[in-house]
């Protein structure tokens, strides 16, 4: 399907998101479109996706003009948009998710539907169980389920925010393939992405996006430094992290066993000093996440130590570990981080341990103001979580962190971020390091937990298989640990 957007502009309240957006997808390419966070390009998906209607512009599938009025509508019409943060039904089965929008009605072949399930699942390389609780996956395998059901659906012009976050290298060697294979077929592939090598690996076009406006094209290959530019409007540095001095033990585990839905982590121990960046590497659920997760007190542990300061705190609930220094940022920014429907005032007032009973929302207001200024939001403090770009949620969840914390976890801090987004939050990050917090993070892209890293624990099957220094390996070491392999191996 030929795809044509013309002069769409979409306002939320004073904010232009879409500004006059005109661009066209011809039919059977894979077309990137790039821009920093806050640039305009999931409003303009969402749009396109009947998520949002357009004040005005006109939308032209194959020679018709289209208004889509809701997903349901516009998956009818053949589009279907991945989302950066994947739209399922947590309390429902991942076969009752892959139902979703069928057309069948109340009259649903659910044996059909779990083979045709089980076809898409091989065809990617998914590993997802159709009975399983949808709440028990992953990120990365939600986006699993949502690609699966999409295409099940019948879409013929695939949009993807950030489709890669979360994955493995070898489902993200085979999905680009797919997509490729579905380009070859006539289908058209909008690509969102930060991340430059994926654009330049897979697309064709690229469209650059900059505060709500089409900047300009480019045929791809095309270098790297001049599409940073057309997005930020000069070139953007990369910054690592610079050594400091570490202090005294912050965190001390000592044979820890976990068991959390399928996986068990058995007999794992670490230290962590103060200062220090510890980063986790594996494929999803590999028991990186849960190691975090029973750190911060929301799964209990089945045995072993895990000390704060020489303080027993194994068990001890999450909100109790707020008190004594421990805060963890899940990737889910919306599923778990913030509460959609409510405002960035709000979410400050819950935040804050002392918050009075009777709140002065007037003060709260001018807080929540100062802080959208100084962490760089772009929002209003009237604004819900919900209307943030991905980027600007991650500014908010940042600014609602507690000072002086001891220990700070966080999976996948940089998720659908683009490069000055990332550098600004690692440059929040490290800072911390001047007062004594230790850092752990989990990540799937590996020049990050290289980039930032004191050491890297590499996670397989619940279990760490290699604990290196960050400057002592390098990416092709790294991919291959989270294989299950060495190099030498190979």
């Amino acid at each position: 399907m030929s795809l044509e957007l013309r002069d769409i502009h979409k306002h939320f309240g004073p904010v232009r998101a879409n500004d006059g957006i005109t661009l066209t997808v011809e039919a059977g390419t894979l077309h990137g479109l790039l821009g920093e966070n806050g640039a305009g390009k999931s409003t303009l998906m969402k749009v396109l996706s009947g998520f949002h209607a357009p004040d005005s512009g006109d939308i032209i599938l194959d020679g018709e003009h289209i208004r889509p009025s809701s997903p349901k509508d516009a998956i009818g019409h053949g589009i279907g948009m991945l989302h950066q943060d994947p739209l399922v039904f947590l309390p429902l089965s991942v076969i009752d998710n892959f139902l979703m929008q069928s057309p069948g009605g109340l009259r649903l072949d659910r044996r059909s539907a779990r083979k045709e399930f089980e076809d898409v699942c091989e065809r990617f390389q998914f590993n997802l169980d159709p009975s399983a609780s949808t709440r028990s996956l992953t990120v990365g395998e939600r986006q699993q389920l949502q690609i699966a059901r999409l295409l099940w659906l019948g879409a013929r012009v695939l949009i993807l925010d950030e489709p890669t976050t979360g994955i493995s290298a070898p489902q993200r060697v085979k999905l680009f393939a797919t997509l490729k294979a579905l380009a070859a077929e006539g289908m058209s592939v909008i690509f969102v992405s930060h991340k430059l090598e994926e654009v330049e690996e897979l697309c064709q076009r690229v469209t650059v996006m900059r505060q709500g406006k089409v900047i300009g094209h480019a045929e791809m290959p095309t270098p790297a430094s001049q599409l940073v530019e057309m997005m930020f409007g000069a070139p953007v540095e990369v910054e690592a992290a610079s050594p400091i001095e570490l202090g005294d033990q912050v965190l001390r585990i000592e044979d820890l066993r976990v068991k959390e839905r399928l996986l068990s982590i058995e007999a794992l121990s670490l230290g962590v000093k103060a200062g220090a960046v510890i980063g986790l590497a594996g494929l999803e659920g590999s028991g990186q996440n849960t190691l975090m997760r029973a750190v911060a007190g929301l799964v209990a542990p089945a045995g072993g130590k895990i000390e704060l300061d020489g303080r027993q705190i194994a068990g001890a609930p999450y909100r109790d570990l707020l008190d004594v220094g421990i805060q963890y940022l899940p990737a889910g920014r919306l599923e778990e981080g913030l509460v959609q429907g409510l405002s960035i005032t709000e979410h400050f007032v819950l935040s804050d341990p002392h918050a009075p009973f009777f709140v002065d929302w007037g003060a709260a207001a001018e807080h929540a103001a100062a802080a959208v200024t100084n962490h760089f939001i772009k929002g209003r403090a009237d604004s819900n979580a919900e209307e943030l770009s991905g980027g600007n949620q991650q500014r908010l969840l940042l600014a609602m962190l507690r000072p002086g914390l001891r220990l700070l976890m966080m999976e996948h801090p940089t998720r659908g971020l683009d490069i000055e987004s990332a550098n600004w939050v690692w440059s929040q990050l490290l800072s911390r390091r001047e007062d004594g917090t230790a850092i752990i993070f989990a990540s799937a892209d590996l020049d990050e937990l290289l980039r930032y890293s004191n050491r890297i624990l590499v996670f397989f099957s619940g279990r760490v298989i290699a604990e290196v220094e960050a400057n002592e390996t390098d990416v092709e070491e790294l991919g291959f640990l989270i294989g299950g392999k060495v190099r030498d191996q190979l």
